[in-house]
């Protein structure tokens, strides 16, 4: 079994930082994607950013220069910094995973989404 735990979500003002964190477990043999979407009220969910391969990143335009996103092979951890916050970046954030089990499956994993909300 494969899990993907989230944590870091919250209120916060405008123009003030969040750091989301997401963590992969179980039995896994390697993670060739891992990255961040959102969902906000009433829209499609949409890539927020990603890490591919060995370390190849994209990132949305409407948050390129303010979100950064890293993430540790060794730890299959994942974490989006998030600065400059504006309150359309409210929305549940979803970790997301390309995952290879140690059976040879590879298949997509979703995080339960984390609450972030912009507001004064």
């Amino acid at each position: 079994q494969v899990q993907l735990v989230e944590s870091g979500g919250g209120l916060v003002q405008p123009g003030r930082s969040l750091r989301l964190f997401c963590a992969a477990s179980g039995s896994i043999f390697s993670i060739p994607a891992m990255g961040w979407y959102r969902q906000a009220p009433g829209k499609e969910r949409e890539l927020v950013a990603r890490i591919i391969g060995s370390g190849t990143t994209n990132y949305s335009g409407s948050v390129k220069g303010r979100f950064t996103i890293s993430k540790d092979n060794e730890k299959n951890t994942v974490s989006l910094e998030m600065n400059s916050l504006q309150p359309e970046d409210t929305a549940v954030y979803y970790c997301h995973a390309l995952i290879r089990t140690n059976s040879g499956v590879q298949s997509d994993y979703w995080g339960q989404g984390t609450q972030v909300t912009v507001s004064s």
